[in-house]
């Protein structure tokens, strides 16, 4: 473990956790703008997480400790993303947990307690929603997976950092048809695993439109604000990965501060260019019908294998 990989994992958990409700924030009123409202403020987020834990915690009958202890896998999970992540610096605070296959699994260990805990609820919502959700995630991870190995396939390496590293020093590779490809997979990816329009509606709660939503109805308290937090972080940490996957400039090569703080500034310029267009994005399409969503994840895991295929024959 380097120092510039131990810096690393200090500032990026706490500028993920720190920036992620902000972020949710300014794409709810970009979005209040482009409709016409004046919007709540970029820090409402954060008011409402501030609320939510000064409230009593409340668990409905019949739940297990699966249901209580959800939030805090499913906030733990996206932590650990972030401390190894290559977004601040290229190297990671610990090199094996930034692998692909480990940052992926990690990831969906988070939304598979998160179902689990609807299940565990016994409503009809909670059972529907994990339903949704598990039929999303089976889509969704394998595609994941080919996109980001079309990047590493081409490194002879599956680990984060190494990826960005590659692409820092080879520039040519961020308009090759296998980074394409791949960018376009990954964002219909994040739109889909993030519950973004149109796979999902984050700002509803119509029975026949929800599955986010549907998971966390009988959440209160704490035990909200912990999902709350843990959604909008993981919009972060999906967010950081396509910015530096295919747009690595700026991350931090060095431990020196000045590194740093430009690593700290080009991550949330990237995030905040991306976070805005999503949220300006939503504003013009409409949600997709449930039987629809399977057609537009398979057409990104197609996009996923065209971008393997191409990282192995046209380079």
């Amino acid at each position: 473990m380097s120092g510039l990989g131990i810096a690393g994992g200090i500032v990026q958990p706490v500028l993920i956790v720190a920036g992620s409700p902000l972020l949710v924030g300014v794409m709810r009123q970009v979005r209040a703008r482009l409709e016409g409202r004046a919007g709540a403020g970029v820090w409402q987020p954060w008011r409402d997480l501030r609320k939510l834990f000064r409230k009593e915690r409340v668990s409905p009958r019949g739940t297990s400790e699966v249901y209580r202890v959800a939030p805090l896998v499913l906030v733990a999970t996206t932590v650990v993303v972030a401390v190894v992540g290559p977004f601040v610096t290229v190297e990671p605070a610990i090199g094996p947990v930034a692998d692909l296959f480990a940052v992926v699994a990690l990831l969906a260990l988070g939304a598979v307690a998160l179902a689990l805990a609807g299940i565990d609820t016994g409503t009809a919502f909670g059972g529907m929603g994990a339903s949704r959700e598990m039929t999303i995630l089976a889509l969704v991870e394998p595609t994941l997976l080919v996109a980001i190995f079309a990047l590493s396939a081409r490194v002879g390496s599956t680990n984060l950092g190494a990826v960005v590293s590659a692409t820092l020093h080879d520039p040519a590779r961020v308009i090759s048809p296998a980074s394409l490809l791949a960018a376009v997979a990954l964002v219909i990816v994040i739109i889909a695993e993030t519950g973004r329009l149109p796979v999902d509606n984050p700002s509803t709660h119509l029975e026949l439109t929800m599955v986010h939503e549907a998971m966390v109805l009988e959440y209160a308290g704490p035990d909200l604000a912990l999902v709350e937090l843990a959604s909008a972080m993981r919009l972060s940490v999906f967010l950081c990965l396509l910015a530096n996957l295919f747009l690595p400039w700026g991350v931090a090569t060095t431990a020196a501060p000045l590194a740093l703080l430009v690593g700290v500034l080009a991550l949330v310029v990237k995030v905040g260019v991306l976070g805005t267009a999503l949220a300006a994005g939503e504003v013009f399409v409409a949600k997709l019908r449930l039987f629809r969503v399977p057609e537009l994840l398979a057409g990104s895991f197609l996009l996923s294998l065209l971008a393997v295929t191409a990282a192995f024959f046209l380079t």
